[in-house]
């Protein structure tokens, strides 16, 4: 371990270490190309390659380097590190107010995502960009406790329009919060009328603000006073498909809603 580690941080301290390796192991070059791509020094790069040599991470054929089988295993495994430790510090703000009871998917998913905050000048901004995504998406799922009302005016508008197809699964008390407002009721109403809109709702708790905009997830992030911190939205695969089925889940568990219910 103790070895492993020494070369761990043999890498890690020379980000011209690591520069060099991964363009080896992406493909040859020379001596001259090496210097162009990583900006290190005739004589940096001379001792870097030395160095990986002695290792056997790289061979030299002519005037061109090469990596070898275990330089490309150790460039790819401390790129997934590098990745890894990327996505911690990207997460590490708010990894506290993931749903972690719902989450099954590993988080180096997430590596991609982007994550938005609150501040000073734009407190709304967790907000405006789901609305971003909401406005631009063909195929809209929501599973919720709750349905703000922005959200609720960009979808009756985009399904109303036939530009948006959209089917949401509710708590109870999210659309109770909607119909008490004869303004909001009447909006939701539209939204039920609509062709390209379907609505659910359910008594057990749904402990996500989740919604699936064509291929991105987006993610509302609470804390335990219900104070929205961030939000997170990612465009990858495997979080697409845990959305995907976790929202089947809760829409098979819930009830249809209809104008006359509200």
């Amino acid at each position: 371990m103790e070895s492993a580690l020494e070369e761990i941080e043999f890498l890690a301290l020379s980000p011209n270490r690591v520069a060099t390796l991964r363009q080896l192991a992406a493909e040859p070059h020379t001596r001259r190309e090496l210097v162009e791509l990583t900006g290190a020094s005739q004589p940096t790069l001379g001792r870097i390659l030395h160095d990986f040599e002695e290792r056997a991470w790289i061979e030299r054929d002519g005037s061109t380097y090469r990596a070898t089988v275990t330089g490309r295993l150790v460039s790819r495994g401390f790129g997934d590190l590098v990745d890894i430790l990327e996505t911690d510090v990207e997460l590490r703000p708010v990894v506290r107010w993931l749903p972690a009871e719902v989450i099954d998917f590993d988080l180096e998913h997430l590596t991609t995502a982007t994550v938005t905050t609150p501040s000073r000048v734009r407190p709304n901004a967790p907000v405006k960009r789901a609305l971003a995504l909401l406005d631009g998406a063909e195929t809209v799922q929501i599973a919720s406790y709750a349905f703000n009302e922005q959200s609720l005016e960009v979808i009756a508008e985009r399904t109303g329009e036939g530009g948006q197809r959209f089917e949401g699964v509710f708590s109870a008390s999210a659309i109770d919060a909607l119909a008490d407002d004869s303004q909001l009721r009447a909006r939701l109403d539209e939204l039920l009328t609509a062709e390209g809109a379907r609505i659910r709702i359910t008594d057990d708790p749904i402990p996500v603000a989740m919604t699936v905009a064509d291929s991105v997830v987006h993610l509302f992030l609470r804390d335990d006073s219900g104070i929205l911190r961030a939000s997170l939205d990612v465009d990858e695969p495997e979080v697409h498909a845990w959305a995907t089925e976790l929202f089947a889940r809760y829409w098979e568990a819930a009830e249809p809603l209809t104008v006359g219910q509200l």
